[in-house]
């Protein structure tokens, strides 16, 4: 079975959970890993899509947060298309199986937003089959580090979401 990880990181947290889930997953699936800038592999020859991108401004990032970040960063890094485009640029599906992930400061949703709550809703706006609830690894501020045991915890949810996702249509090919 296939699945693939996508995953906007600009401080390098949201990259290394996207890597601990791909990791978790790797025990039933061939994970393919990449950034939402990159090009990914056909949509429709996957049985399972995961997408991860950090909170920011309360919520899924945007064109004026992406540039925020590379501003605080310094490095002269492209804005890119980041979770939101690369959820938006995907065309309709049926049936096929997904999970969101996001990074944020570990304090209520309801007070810092979450970008996976945005990024599960605009996938089944596509058509795909949330498997799992939305989930959050949680950062110590903007530029991290990645909060005691995230990596650890990231990597079992990669475990368990690749157990509770059922065969997509992609896998009766």
């Amino acid at each position: 079975m296939k699945a693939a990880v996508v995953y906007e990181s600009w401080f390098g947290n949201t990259r290394a959970i996207a890597e601990a889930v791909a990791r978790g997953l790797g025990e039933r699936y061939d994970v393919t890993l990449c950034s939402a800038d990159d090009p990914t592999p056909a949509i429709d020859e996957l049985d399972l899509l995961v997408v991860g991108g950090p909170t920011q401004v309360h919520g899924l990032s945007s064109v004026t947060s992406r540039k925020a970040a590379v501003e605080q960063l310094g490095d002269g890094r492209e804005v890119g298309i980041g979770a939101r485009g690369f959820v938006e640029a995907l065309s309709p599906v049926t049936g096929v199986s997904a999970a969101a992930f996001d990074t944020r400061v570990q304090r209520p949703a309801v007070v810092v937003g979450s970008a996976a709550r945005s990024i599960a809703k605009r996938l089944e706006r596509r058509g795909f089959r949330l498997v799992i609830e939305p989930t959050s690894f949680f950062v110590h501020g903007t530029p991290g580090p990645l909060a005691d045991e995230e990596v650890e915890r990231a990597e079992r949810w990669g475990r368990r979401l690749a157990a509770v996702s059922p065969a997509s249509p992609a896998a009766t090919h």
